[in-house]
């Protein structure tokens, strides 16, 4: 069962969190954050995880700890639902269109947190949302996950596209990483044994 709830209470953010590797897309999100809800709910769709996330936060004063926030747990919980990272895949990539949009996105679960993010938006905001808190959210999300991840945007120019395409490239590359190898299911893919 590759699945965990997460709560977690600041000052600042109450975020109660669940996830289910092993789902079918399903999801109930309320972050306080509407382009988050968004985002979310569009990556659990396409990475196939069932997550809940509900979040209240000091959205009065903006929007960034609830988005890193949300960050921080979404990372925890891939970590504790992936227990040991016996027998996955590990590795996962995509280069993903969405419109003008290209965004490559790669993940290697290593136990080494590092992002390498480069993707710069046109605006400064999509609606209410700060686009800089993209950056911020997936930083929060790889110091959680001690995983690595490179996302970049190749083309695009209109800000909602990229956040998105990187959110769908996001979760489809997550998929492939975390999916069970039958042929390798109990082993830790790597020649230390060890994630």
């Amino acid at each position: 069962m590759r699945k965990t709830e997460i709560n977690r209470a600041t000052a600042e953010t109450k975020i109660e969190l669940s996830l289910d590797l092993d789902g079918s897309g399903k999801s109930e999100i309320s972050t306080g954050v509407g382009f988050l809800d968004h985002m979310l709910t569009l990556f659990a769709r396409h990475g196939r995880f069932d997550l809940t996330v509900k979040c209240e936060g000091d959205t009065y004063v903006d929007d960034h700890h609830s988005a890193e926030d949300i960050g921080i747990c979404l990372g925890k919980a891939f970590s504790e639902a992936l227990g040991d990272m016996r027998g996955i895949t590990r590795y996962g990539s995509v280069i993903l269109p969405m419109d003008e949009t290209l965004i490559l996105c790669a993940v290697d679960i290593s136990g080494r947190a590092y992002l390498g993010f480069d993707a710069e938006f046109t605006s400064e905001k999509i609606g209410t949302f700060d686009t800089e808190l993209v950056e911020e959210f997936f930083a929060a999300f790889v110091r959680t996950s001690a995983v690595t991840l490179h996302i970049k945007k190749l083309d695009g120019k209109n800000s909602h596209h990229i956040a998105e395409g990187i959110f769908k490239a996001f979760a489809r590359t997550m998929k492939t990483a975390v999916a069970v190898d039958e042929q390798y299911k109990n082993e830790i893919p790597s020649t230390k044994g060890v994630l």
